[in-house]
């Protein structure tokens, strides 16, 4: 398959890395003078993979575009929106686009499909890969499970079958929008896990899990999808990588917020925090784990006194 991967960051070099070991023909784009891109192309490496010398890298956006039937977009998710205005430039008709990202568009709550969409491409020529998983581990050759989901049931089996490796087991999905939704969510409740261990009070990530699928499965449900998906590994199947794990950089940043220390990489889970908040607002779904981080992060309110709060409400009916 002749891939472009378009995105030089941590996701996008490692997509790039695993396709070209898979047998794939691989462009990796970056925009020069773009740290992710330069760091790249000056020294070969960044402090995830090494750039394998079969993959063509470029910071030609139509070079990348026009050479590829495959283009897998690794960006900022709040960046989608504006990039496809420059990607469609190009002639995209024939064009099969992957996204492998985790967010909501904070402007107007649309999944990242959607926006892929919006911005001119059919709709049974778009996927998503979601899922768990680590760079860090897969580039040991750890093995994960994670999930290839679209409007297109033709397209999912034929990219899960073809993407598919002994490092990575892929799953057909059949549920984008609890696909989209419980990924991007599980950013949220990894921040929450952070800031709980920060805080000193690791002790409840437990409820913080269970209580924390529940209220994303109420969501999936009121946008149309399946509560299930909630359980499923784009969502439950992915909170030891998201809210157990050192190398997660929401986890990371909750337990640096708490503890009033920066951090300097990208936590998607701080606007999806917002996106979320707005969600649950407009299909009336009761969301107090989102709000709660919502809270902290966007009205700075005290970290451990509002999870305290949340988890000292009157008794309830678990579901």
């Amino acid at each position: 398959m002749k891939i472009s991967v378009l995105g030089c960051g941590r996701w996008g070099s490692f997509i790039g890395w695993y396709l070209v070991n898979n047998g794939h023909d691989v462009v990796q784009w970056g925009t020069e003078g773009n740290y992710t891109y330069d760091i790249l192309k000056n020294t070969g490496r960044n402090e995830y993979v090494e750039l394998d010398k079969r993959i063509n890298l470029t910071s030609d956006l139509k070079f990348a575009v026009e050479n590829s039937e495959i283009i897998i977009i690794s960006i900022s998710a709040q960046g989608l929106r504006n990039f496809m205005q420059r990607v469609t430039e190009y002639d995209v008709s024939d064009k099969i686009f992957v996204l492998c990202m985790k967010g909501i568009e904070t402007t107007t709550g649309k999944r990242l499909s959607e926006v892929v969409i919006e911005s001119g491409v059919k709709k049974d020529s778009v996927a998503v890969w979601v899922g768990p998983g680590h760079i860090q581990a897969f580039v040991k050759g750890l093995p994960n499970c994670m999930v290839i989901d679209g409007y297109n049931k033709d397209l999912v089996k034929y990219l899960a079958d073809n993407f598919r490796s002994q490092t990575i087991r892929f799953y057909y999905g059949d549920d984008v929008i609890g696909s989209e939704i419980g990924a991007a969510a599980k950013n949220v409740m990894g921040i929450a896990a952070g800031m709980l261990d920060g805080g000193g009070y690791t002790t409840l990530k437990g409820p913080l899990m269970a209580r924390g699928a529940r209220e994303v499965a109420r969501l999936i449900k009121a946008m149309g999808g399946s509560e299930l998906s909630a359980y499923g590994l784009c969502h439950l199947g992915d909170y030891e990588t998201t809210l157990f794990s050192e190398y997660s950089n929401n986890r990371n940043f909750g337990e640096k917020y708490v503890k009033g220390e920066k951090f300097e990489k990208l936590a998607e889970g701080v606007s999806t925090a917002k996106a979320m908040r707005e969600l649950g607002q407009k299909y009336n779904v009761d969301l107090p784990i989102t709000n709660a981080v919502y809270s902290i992060i966007y009205e700075n309110k005290q970290p451990m006194k509002v999870f305290l709060e949340l988890f000292g409400r009157s008794t309830r009916t678990e579901f």
